[in-house]
């Protein structure tokens, strides 16, 4: 048995419930490559985490939330207490998929020795059960470091966010046969270092075709190819809560509409005094003076 965290939806507030282990494993990832894909989102909530965690295999506490919870102009400035934070969240919330947390930028590029002491800080504080890292043939040495100290590490090749600032962009990457022999070599690097899995982000496809081919880990597509052994995408931009999303993104709904016209509903209901009505007020007792 262990214990979970699920969130108790008549008060609001987490209690902890025991629950049988029923979460998946990094090893049950590994052997997911050229199976059925991987399914993986991402969290920054207990509530989030409750609703998507059922349907994935991972839950990755992306760095993004520095640009979808605090609207920060990039992933750079995202810290490891941030991580932390939500990363616990996540965790408290589910407990069938794995969770993977990003490393923010600065905690790991150092030296191995600087990412194990980032990495064990943030499994330890969130109970995640792996990291993930961007980087290609100049991190092998790190990925092989953190595994070999039994730390699962998920690499992030091609489109990296972090180094926005080096790429000068988000635009695609590979579109060069320089630039594509890179990509290429930097997922071999990560994948031989011990990666238990390998996203491949924003690059032209067949790039992401040959590293699925060529490596023995699953990739993890995002702007990449159908023929990965998984896909990724940030919740909120699959939910459509924002106006602007990248081309490889897929709309499977439009909360952002239905948030903003509840809300609509509800200040004309405040306003003309329709809510709260008698269903949301409480009468006296029977028998009671007021």
């Amino acid at each position: 048995m262990s214990t979970t965290y699920t969130l108790d939806t008549a008060t609001s507030r987490a209690n902890p419930t025991p629950a049988p282990l029923k979460r998946l494993t990094i090893p049950a990832i590994r052997r997911q490559k050229g199976q059925v894909p991987l399914v993986m989102l991402t969290a920054y909530t207990v509530r989030s985490a409750q609703l998507l965690d059922p349907h994935c295999d991972m839950l990755l506490v992306g760095d993004s939330l520095g640009q979808v919870i605090y609207g920060l102009p990039s992933t750079v400035p995202v810290t490891l207490e941030m991580m932390a934070a939500h990363g616990a969240a996540v965790v408290r919330g589910s407990y069938h998929a794995v969770v993977v947390i990003d490393m923010p930028f600065g905690s790991y590029e150092a030296s191995p020795e600087k990412a194990f002491e980032s990495a064990a800080w943030l499994l330890k504080q969130t109970g995640a059960a792996a990291v993930k890292l961007e980087g290609g043939t100049a991190m092998a040495p790190t990925v092989r470091f953190l595994v070999e100290r039994g730390i699962p590490v998920m690499g992030h090749v091609g489109l990296t966010p972090q180094a926005v600032n080096v790429l000068g962009g988000y635009g695609a990457r590979g579109r060069t046969p320089e630039e594509a022999a890179k990509i290429v070599a930097d997922a071999k690097a990560v994948a031989e270092a011990g990666a238990f899995a390998l996203v491949i982000e924003g690059v032209v496809e067949p790039i992401a075709i040959e590293i699925t081919r060529a490596v023995a880990c699953p990739t993890i597509g995002i702007g990449a190819s159908v023929e990965c052994d998984g896909q990724v995408l940030v919740a909120e931009d699959m939910l459509g809560l924002f106006d602007r999303t990248a081309k490889f993104v897929k709309r499977f709904e439009d909360l952002a509409a239905k948030i903003s016209g509840a809300a609509e509903t509800y200040a004309d209901e405040v306003r003309s005094r329709a809510f709260p009505g008698p269903d949301q007020s409480y009468a006296p007792r029977a028998g009671t003076v007021d």
